[in-house]
Order: C-alpha cells, then structure tokens, then sequence
C-alpha cells in the first residue's frame, strides 16, 4: 500500500511507563527468537509472550511491543549467524512499537489475543483496520471483504475481541483519499456507509480511540478537498483522523496539515501521525510513495507530542514491509530484511 489533552478514555493507559518485565537470562536472550511467519499480516499473539526486550537506555514505551514481529524474528536469525551487529541496527525497528494490521478474516482473534499479551505488559495496543471491499482500487494490496455484508460482520468482530480494553484503531489506510483522488470502480456512496459503520461500531468500545485516516500532505494538498468526504465517512463520531499512513512526509509538514485540516473540521478533532519512515523526509522522484530509496527510521512512538492536538506519534506501518512489488522488492506487506536494514543505518536516533 501507498498502510495534549487526551480523552477520558486513556489519559491513565498513556501516562504510565512502568518498567518491562524482568526475564530469566536465557529467555532474555531468546525472547526475540519468538514469531510467525515473516508477513504483513497480523496474528495472536501466544500465552507467555512479553515485549521484546530494549537494551539500557531505551524508555519503555506507552505502545505495545510485538515480540513475534518480523524484526524480532530477524534480529535473532541475524544474531544466530553471528551479524552481531546487522541485528543490533534491526533491533531498532524490533524494540518499537508497531501497529497490529487487522486484514483478513478472524481479525477478533487477532484482536483478542494482542490485547491478551499487551495486558501483561500493561502496554496499549495499536490496529490498523483494513479490510474495506476494493482496498487500494485494485493496486498492490488489493483485497478487502467481498461485499459491504461481510465487511460489517468483520468489523463486528472487532468491536466484540476489544470488549473493555484500551486500544487506538486507524480506520481504513488511503481509504477516503482514494476516493477524493479516484478510485475506478468503487462505489462511494457504499465506501462512505461502510466506513461511518467502522467509526461509530468501534467507538461504542468504551475504552478505544478511533482514527479515521486521511490520507498525507502530499496527495491530497488542498486539505479543504477532504471535509466533506470525512464527514460523509464518520469523523463526527471518531476521535480524530491519521495522518501519513505508509508514507514519508517530515512531522512538520504533516502537524502543519492536520492543524489545517482540523480546524476545517471544527477545530476539536485531534490526530495521530505516521512517523515510521520518515526520518528523511520524502524522496522526490518518480513512484515516491513505494519504497524510495535513501530513507530512515522517524520520531519513535510516543503519546508525549508537545501538541494538544496531537495525539501521538506512531509507527502504523511496520518498518521493513514492502510497499509492493517496485525497485526490487516483495509483495506489499512482506518483510524485506536489506530494506529494514536501510531504514535502520540511516536513522538519526
């Protein structure tokens, strides 16, 4: 794909940082041997499993940590290999927190059982929905449900795994940017309906934060153009809106935007932003929104921003997956060990 003031709901989930739980050695030193299949999809996590663990003089984050992550998985083959110190660069995507993409059926499991092991980190989890019917207008992560009646019960599933619990949840990636850029095929009227489904289904879980995404600085530049199609798709009733999904715009650039685009909106929504890739800024030339070369890790995830309308910073998209099949790389969403590895050396922090 192209993936201050807090609310009643999780002002207390995000200003804990209590330390990361305290291993024995040996599992200390395995922990990150932990994991699935090297994809883009997202999967239970299993009994037992906790963070990855940071080394000295990493503050433990507010987000959850996935020790079955791809990165996780390749820092321990790296390690195994003896690339001591590849895996000590892959290590900075592995010990950050990353979102949870829900894409395929059985996302409430998926659900459940990340919510399940960020519970025992007291950690929040973060999940990006995306399942819409045409996702991404048939480009490189086409799929989604088959119709609006299963994407209803799918997201049905999510709301019931998320009970009581504290999680964010991005709303559909490129979902109304498309639309407001072009999407062949697809039937807005029906786009819209699903998506205001997705926002008020999800928000009725007393303890989410839900974000509807719209889109990056760069696509649709006239934020003025995405007003409308936000208010058809829900964001009266969102908590706010993301910004930058799978992208690289600099976090000026995409505050200065949600700043515009919020007040457009009221002036009361806020937003979170995608920071994963963007430590040097976007690439200027051709295809700059898949896998450009010559970019970095950006701002680590925290809900600590300086800026009452910003909610957090974020890592959305998992550092390391593909955005497709362009410039060498394997399809959208898969691990790509030489690109993570990019990213990493590149980073300033």
């Amino acid at each position: 794909m192209r993936p201050g003031a807090y609310s009643r709901r999780l002002r207390s989930d995000l200003s804990s940082r209590r330390p990361l739980s305290r291993l024995p050695r040996l599992l200390l030193a395995g922990v990150l041997l932990l994991g699935a299949a090297a994809t883009g999809c997202a999967h239970p996590a299993r009994a037992g499993d906790a963070p990855a663990p940071a080394p000295a003089g990493v503050a433990a984050p507010a987000f959850w940590v996935d020790p079955q992550s791809a990165a996780a998985r390749q820092v321990g083959a790296w390690r195994r290999q003896g690339r001591a110190a590849q895996a000590r660069l892959v290590g900075r995507i592995a010990w950050r927190p990353q979102a949870v993409w829900l894409n395929k059926e059985g996302a409430g499991n998926v659900v459940r059982g990340s919510l399940d092991a960020a519970a025992r980190a007291r950690r929040t989890v973060v999940f990006a929905a995306y399942f819409i019917p045409h996702r991404d207008c048939g480009a490189y992560s086409s799929g989604g449900a088959r119709d609006a009646r299963q994407y209803r019960r799918w997201i049905d599933g999510i709301a019931r795994g998320l009970g009581t619990r504290s999680a964010y949840v991005i709303v559909e990636p490129d979902a109304v940017a498309h639309l407001v850029a072009g999407c062949p095929g697809v039937n807005a009227r029906e786009r819209y309906a699903l998506l205001a489904y997705a926002v008020q289904r999800l928000e009725r879980q007393p303890r989410t934060r839900v974000y509807l995404d719209a889109g990056n600085a760069s696509w649709i530049p006239d934020e003025r153009r995405l007003l409308g199609p936000l208010r058809r798709a829900g964001i009266g009733r969102a908590d706010g809106f993301a910004l930058n999904v799978s992208n690289y715009q600099t976090n000026r650039a995409s505050s200065d935007y949600g700043h515009r685009l919020a007040k457009g909106l009221g002036g009361r929504k806020h937003f979170v932003v995608d920071s994963s890739r963007n430590g040097n800024g976007p690439y200027r030339g051709a295809q700059a929104w898949c896998n450009p070369p010559g970019r970095a890790l950006g701002t680590p995830p925290t809900a600590r921003t300086g800026d009452p309308s910003l909610d957090a910073y974020l890592w959305i998209k998992r550092p390391g997956e593909s955005d497709g099949t362009c410039r060498g790389g394997p399809r959208a969403g898969q691990w790509w060990p030489q690109y993570a590895l990019g990213l990493a050396s590149r980073a300033r922090g």
